[in-house]
C-alpha cells in the first residue's frame, strides 16, 4: 500500500471515529444530533470547551475512548504526511543523484540544449538509436515532460560552463544547438566550441544572417527548421508520392522500406572490394543509393566496378531486418540499429 492509499484510509477511519462518537453520545447520554456532533468535535480536536451537559460515568469512560482515539490518529495522519514530504524529497535527491551519475559515465554521446518543440522530437529520434543522449533545458515547466520521457537532462543555461561541463560536452561527440533564440545559440555554439574543439555542432538558425554566425562561432552544420518545413510542404505539393516515399523510407518504424547509411572502417572485410564482388545486394537484397566518400564527394547511384574504400559511407535502401544484418557484417563493433 502506498503513502497516498494509507492517508485516505487514515482520513476514513478518522471519520468513523467521528460518527462513533455521534451515535455514542445520543446513545449513551439521549443528547440530541447538535449536541452529539459539538461534543464529539471538541472531545475529538482537545478544544478543550466546557461539556455540553454533565456526562454520566458511562459517558466520561466513552469520552476518555474518543480522546484517545482521536488525538492518536490525528498523529498518525499528520506523521504519514510528514512522512510522505519527506520521503518524496529524498527520493527526489537520490533520483538526481543517479541521474548525474549516469551522465558522467556517458562517452562519444549526443548533448541536445533546448527541448522545445524541435528539440523534443530531435531527442526522441536520437533515443531510437542510442541512449546516450542529455538534454540541457533551462525552463522549469518542461522538467515534468523531461521525467516523463525518460530523458537524461540537466536544468540550467546551456551557455554556462558549468551547465556543459556536467552535461560532459568534454567527452560528447555531438551536440545540438536548439535553444529558442538566435543570439542564445551563437552563445553556445561560441561556448562549446572553447570547450571541446572536436565535437560536432548542429545548430538552428532562423535566418540566413544568423548561419554565417553560427557557422563562424563554430557550427559544423547549420539549420533553418522554417526553410525544411517549406521545402517538405513544397514537396507534398508538388511531389505527393515522392513525399510519401520518403516520409516512410526515413522513418523508423520496424516495417517496410528504410534507408540509412554505414561507415565502413579499416577493418571491414568490405574494404577495398569492388560493389559487384561485395554481395550487398545478392546477400542482403539492398539497394545501393550512393557511397560517400572519406573527401565528402557523394558518388550517387555508383557504379558496379566501384571501389569500397577505408572511412566511405555507404547509404543503402531496404527492409529493417535486412539492414540490420548488414550493419553487423560491415561493422559489428560500431554500427547498432535498432
Amino acid at each position: 500500500m502506498n503513502k497516498l492509499q494509507q492517508i485516505i484510509r487514515a482520513i476514513i477511519v478518522s471519520w468513523v471515529i467521528f460518527f462513533i462518537g455521534v451515535v455514542g453520545y445520543m446513545v449513551i447520554e439521549k443528547w440530541g444530533f447538535l449536541d452529539s456532533v459539538y461534543m464529539t468535535a471538541i472531545t475529538v480536536t482537545t478544544a478543550g470547551f466546557m461539556e455540553v451537559h454533565e456526562l454520566s460515568p458511562a459517558g466520561r469512560i466513552f469520552t476518555s475512548i474518543i480522546l484517545i482515539a482521536g488525538v492518536g490518529y490525528f498523529f498518525y495522519i499528520a506523521g504519514l504526511i510528514i512522512q510522505s514530504i519527506v520521503e518524496g524529497e529524498i527520493q527526489s535527491i537520490l533520483g538526481r543523484k543517479r541521474l548525474d551519475k549516469k551522465i558522467r559515465k556517458l562517452k562519444n554521446h549526443y548533448i541536445v540544449c533546448g527541448y522545445g518543440r524541435i528539440g523534443r522530437v530531435l531527442s526522441q529520434l536520437i533515443r531510437e538509436e542510442t541512449n546516450d543522449v542529455v538534454v540541457i533545458e533551462n525552463d522549469d515547466t518542461l522538467v515534468d515532460t523531461l521525467e516523463k520521457d525518460q530523458m537524461h537532462y540537466l536544468q540550467g543555461d546551456a551557455s554556462d560552463e558549468e551547465v556543459l561541463a556536467k552535461a560532459g560536452i568534454k567527452n560528447a561527440s555531438f551536440l545540438v544547438a536548439a535553444l529558442g533564440t538566435d543570439t542564445a545559440n551563437v552563445f553556445l555554439v561560441l561556448t562549446a566550441r572553447q570547450l571541446n574543439s572536436d565535437i560536432y555542432i548542429m545548430a538552428r538558425a532562423s535566418s540566413p544572417d544568423v548561419k554565417k554566425k553560427l557557422m563562424i562561432a563554430g557550427a559544423n552544420f547549420v539549420e533553418s527548421p522554417y526553410d525544411i518545413g517549406a521545402i517538405s510542404m513544397g514537396l507534398k505539393l508538388l511531389r505527393p508520392s515522392v513525399s510519401s516515399f520518403l516520409a516512410v523510407a526515413l522513418s523508423r518504424k520496424k516495417a517496410g522500406i528504410q534507408i540509412d547509411e554505414f561507415f565502413v572502417p579499416k577493418s571491414s572485410r568490405y574494404t577495398n572490394i569492388a560493389l559487384k564482388n561485395s554481395g550487398i545486394i545478392q546477400d542482403f537484397n539492398l539497394i545501393i543509393i550512393s557511397i560517400k566518400k572519406a573527401s565528402g564527394e557523394m558518388l550517387f547511384n555508383p557504379h558496379f566496378e566501384t571501389l569500397i574504400e577505408p572511412e566511405d559511407t555507404v547509404i543503402v535502401m531496404g527492409k529493417t531486418p535486412d539492414l540490420k544484418k548488414f550493419a553487423t557484417a560491415i561493422n559489428p563493433e560500431k554500427n547498432k540499429w535498432p
